[in-house]
């Protein structure tokens, strides 16, 4: 028979949302690298974000993967490997409520200034694996979140940097 917790070893409601987040970002990067294992040279890098207790930062950006872009220079002055390709990313955990239209015009901005190519939500639950969604702007002006596949999030790491429009529309 398993031991019982005691009180004291229960967790608090803002202890086990720190812990799920920290597991969402984990699952985040687990579902990144295994879409990119067999990518061709160069790698991403995977940064995360986070508190001085190891816990969730501040900030729309909970992760970013980076790479250098060796492909053709489009940009005026520079050459192979100068510039970088950047996708921000925002997780999720266990029953987290959805980005809000204030997150996602947050993220389009953050996206904007750093020239970031995508924008990824992922949402990750206890036993499944990290579901990973693309942020879309629609004519008007609204985000939506698309699913992104297996098969589409390998070809959203494969893709070269298309910078994000500067205005909303």
């Amino acid at each position: 028979m398993p031991p019982k917790t005691t009180k004291s070893e229960r967790k608090t409601p803002s202890q086990l949302a720190d812990h799920t987040a920290r597991w969402a970002v984990t699952m985040a990067q687990v579902g990144i690298r295994q879409a990119i294992a067999d990518s061709p040279w160069p790698h991403w890098n995977i940064l995360k974000f986070t508190g001085p207790t190891g816990s969730e930062a501040k900030g729309v950006v909970d992760l970013i993967a980076v790479r250098k872009d060796h492909g053709e220079p489009f940009l005026p002055g520079t050459k192979r490997g100068d510039t970088l390709q950047i996708i921000l990313i925002q997780a999720k955990g266990g029953s987290a409520a959805k980005p809000t239209e204030e997150d996602a015009i947050r993220l389009r901005g953050v996206a904007r200034h750093h020239g970031a190519c995508d924008i990824l939500l992922s949402a990750w639950k206890k036993g499944r694996a990290a579901q990973f969604f693309s942020l879309r702007w629609d004519s008007e002006g609204h985000s939506d979140w698309h699913p992104v596949t297996a098969k589409d999030l390998k070809s959203v790491f494969g893709r070269r940097k298309v910078v994000i429009e500067t205005d909303l529309g």
